[in-house]
């Protein structure tokens, strides 16, 4: 395992969407979320965003500020199983959103068996039930990915501080 790198890495940000406004960790998940998908435009970063049967869940929460970020409509649980899934040749990626013990988990197992490095944001992903949370990441951390912070992977991906993009992602993080 290595430190993310710009160059190898994508953000997969999975089905942060309207239905799941009730689950006691959206909020935090959006915010997190949110910060991901502008550190990673700010880096030019690839992103990509899944939502699960959108006609049914609505689609991904506002707050997140999707742009330009390509979004694919998914009927699989695991984003890496939906048509339209590419990660542009990366090696790494950093994957966020909901539920942490179902799609996210689902996508992150199929990524390890793909031969990626997946790094997991434990304050960017949620799922409706904290013990769904808590033996997802376990889960997740046993399979080979490495749960870490938004706050870490956005440092990681600088690698330096006194650029532009450092100030920029120093407000982010604020």
């Amino acid at each position: 395992m290595s430190l993310l790198s710009r160059e190898r890495t994508a953000l997969v940000v999975v089905d942060v969407q309207e239905a799941f406004r009730p689950y006691p960790s959206f909020t935090q998940v959006v915010a997190q979320c949110a910060k991901l998908v502008q550190g990673a435009r700010l880096l030019d970063v690839p992103r990509i965003v899944s939502e699960q049967y959108s006609k049914g869940l609505g689609h991904t929460a506002p707050e997140v500020g999707l742009q330009d970020e390509p979004t694919i409509e998914k009927s699989v649980f695991s984003a890496a199983r939906a048509e339209g899934f590419d990660l542009h040749g990366r090696t790494q990626a950093i994957v966020c959103g909901i539920e942490t013990h179902v799609c996210v988990s689902q996508t992150v197992h199929d990524l390890l068996a793909q031969g990626m490095e997946v790094h997991v944001p434990a304050d960017a992903v949620g799922s409706r039930h904290q013990i769904d949370y808590e033996r997802g990441l376990e889960r997740l951390e046993r399979a080979g990915a490495i749960v870490t912070t938004v706050e870490s992977v956005l440092f990681e991906l600088l690698e330096r501080a006194g650029t532009p993009e450092f100030k920029a992602v120093q407000e982010l993080i604020k």
